[in-house]
């Protein structure tokens, strides 16, 4: 059965959308979201609440704890899993979120890239480790600029595995990458993107941080640290995250944490709009995003609700 993906930068309603229509055509949801799959990091990563599910099935959110390594291998066997067993059970199943690597690896594949050389991990491990997050980042910018223009420099899990590929083979992760795109399509998912004027999303991007630490970002972050998860693990560097355990620490005010948990989503929206926008079979939507409005696209696919 055709898979329906929700996907498009942050803020834009996917979730909400999302459980409109599976409301609406029997369906369960499969998160996409490199963030949401952490045990314990929910207003920051904006997950849905029990109350707003109701009765929705949202699979692949909180599978692991935040010191627990999850990678695009990790999600294509979590999500291949949970796509049999909604499929089973005779439901639709619609994909959502804005991870588009995560995306492209269920759809696409693994990027079959060599391992990385031990010496050469072990190094960039090291380098990582003293900080230089930077100066790794400027060196990847130099000789694979397709990848360091989608990896944030705080992304060091990223960082190291494409540096990493280049400095063992010689060959840019974003070469591999190419090479692997015409691979046949291991599940047949039809996309929709969610669409928002760029005014608009940098408001809308704008009154969710303010409203995230109202909800208590800060106390979230506390409760981590508290609970042994230091501020230094992949996961806890997330945006919002980050700038929150700074504030705690007294490193930024509150007004400087949010304003800049604020640029920082807007940058990371423009990123995703980026990669999603070149992917050709993306049917783009948009405002208002009612469950109604797309009944004859869906019809088209899933026949009646």
């Amino acid at each position: 059965m055709t898979i329906v993906a929700l996907v498009g930068p942050t803020a834009t309603g996917k979730t909400a959308l999302a459980i409109a229509l599976a409301r609406r055509w029997g369906a369960e949801i499969i998160g996409a979201d490199a963030s949401q799959v952490y045990r314990g990091l929910d207003i920051g990563t904006g997950k849905a609440t029990a109350f707003e599910l109701g009765d929705v099935v949202h699979h692949l959110v909180d599978v692991v704890a935040p010191d627990e390594l999850f990678d695009a291998g990790c999600y294509v066997r979590l999500a291949d899993a949970a796509i049999a067993g909604v499929q089973g059970r005779g439901r639709r199943v619609i994909l959502c979120g804005g991870t588009g690597l995560y995306l492209r690896a269920l759809v696409k594949g693994l990027c079959e890239a060599p391992p990385v050389d031990p010496a050469v991990h072990a190094r960039l491990s090291a380098r990582l480790g003293a900080g230089e997050h930077g100066r790794l980042h400027a060196e990847l910018a130099r000789v694979d600029p397709a990848a360091a223009a989608r990896i944030h420099p705080a992304d060091g899990q990223r960082l190291e595995r494409a540096l990493g590929v280049f400095e063992t083979t010689g060959r840019p992760l974003t070469d591999w990458q190419r090479a692997h795109e015409g691979a046949a399509p291991r599940h047949d998912v039809r996309f929709f993107g969610l669409a928002v004027p760029r005014s608009e999303l940098r408001v809308r991007i704008a009154e969710r941080t303010h409203a995230m630490f109202a909800r208590g970002l800060l106390n979230e972050v506390r409760a981590l640290e508290a609970a042994g998860f230091p501020r230094t693990l992949r996961s806890l560097q997330a945006i919002g995250y980050r700038q929150a355990a700074a504030a705690l620490h007294g490193e930024l005010s509150l007004e400087a944490a949010v304003t800049q948990t604020i640029d920082a989503t807007r940058q990371y929206a423009k990123r995703q709009e980026t990669w999603f926008r070149a992917q050709p079979d993306v049917t783009w939507l948009g405002p208002p995003f009612a469950a109604d409005s797309l009944d004859e696209a869906l019809g088209a696919i899933w026949g009646s609700p």
